[in-house]
């Protein structure tokens, strides 16, 4: 376990943990937890035997409430001599990341918590969670957020979330597409264990390709996509997972996997 006060890191099994602790400010961001969860990242990806990462917030009040506003002129300051923010770099760096992401929240969910909930892959939320878009309330937008967001909720929804800032349930969430699954709070960490033992039996290498792919292809035409995936499936079936994969159909046993 790595505890940087601001962040805690911790592999449990095959699965890396990366925990926002601080939750006295309802885990919200600052420049220490953006780089906390920046160095989660990169580290799951340099250990070769982490298979997915779980990004959550300490507690059961908030996943992340977004910026801290308690200084504000922080919250949004830029070096304007800089063409990037560390924020958006983070989202990039997951949106880059070639090994799957699972949001556990347990708490509320607003503002930039929404850009951490729509960076990772899947997303299990106890049935409590409120979640939203409240920038235009202080004066702001979710610019970064949009990014992502509406790419996975339909575009009236969003719409409405951030042009009216008022917040919305864990079942609207569901029925937006922002979540996977919404359990008791009891059920919580359960529900993303069984989620993370659905991952961690499958081939990595098919995962890493597949992500990769699939973060290629997103702003392709149907011609182009076509035409990148069908040579990708033919390099994917070269490697030795996939080779391992059909052997253990044939003899019908269970893959060993090597990632390779």
């Amino acid at each position: 376990m790595t505890d940087t006060t601001a962040v805690i890191t911790e592999k449990r099994g095959q699965a890396f943990w990366i925990t926002i602790n601080r939750p006295e400010k309802r885990n919200a961001l600052n420049g220490d937890v953006i780089a906390g969860i920046t160095k989660g990242y990169r580290d799951a990806h340099d250990d070769k035997d982490v298979r997915v990462i779980v990004l959550t917030g300490v507690g059961d009040k908030a996943f992340c409430a977004g910026a801290d506003l308690q200084n504000s002129g922080a919250a949004f300051a830029m070096d304007h001599s800089r063409p990037n923010v560390d924020y958006a770099d983070l989202l990039r760096l997951s949106q880059n990341a070639t090994k799957p992401a699972i949001a556990r929240v347990g708490g509320v969910c607003m503002a930039g918590g929404m850009g951490l909930l729509c960076m990772t892959d899947m997303a299990v939320a106890a049935d409590h969670v409120i979640f939203g878009l409240p920038e235009v309330k202080v004066g702001v937008f979710p610019m970064q957020v949009l990014s992502l967001l509406q790419e996975i909720a339909p575009r009236r929804l969003v719409n409405e979330w951030a042009l009216t800032g008022e917040p919305f349930d864990a079942k609207a969430a569901q029925a937006a597409g922002l979540l996977n699954y919404v359990v008791p709070a009891a059920e919580l960490d359960a529900k993303v264990d069984w989620l993370i033992g659905r991952i961690v039996d499958k081939s990595p290498t098919a995962i890493r390709r597949g992500k990769y792919a699939m973060r290629a292809i997103a702003a392709m035409s149907f011609d182009e996509s076509i035409a990148y995936t069908e040579s990708q499936i033919a390099l994917l079936a070269m490697t030795e997972d996939a080779k391992e994969g059909l052997k253990a159909f044939s003899e019908k046993r269970k893959p060993v996997w090597t990632g390779r």
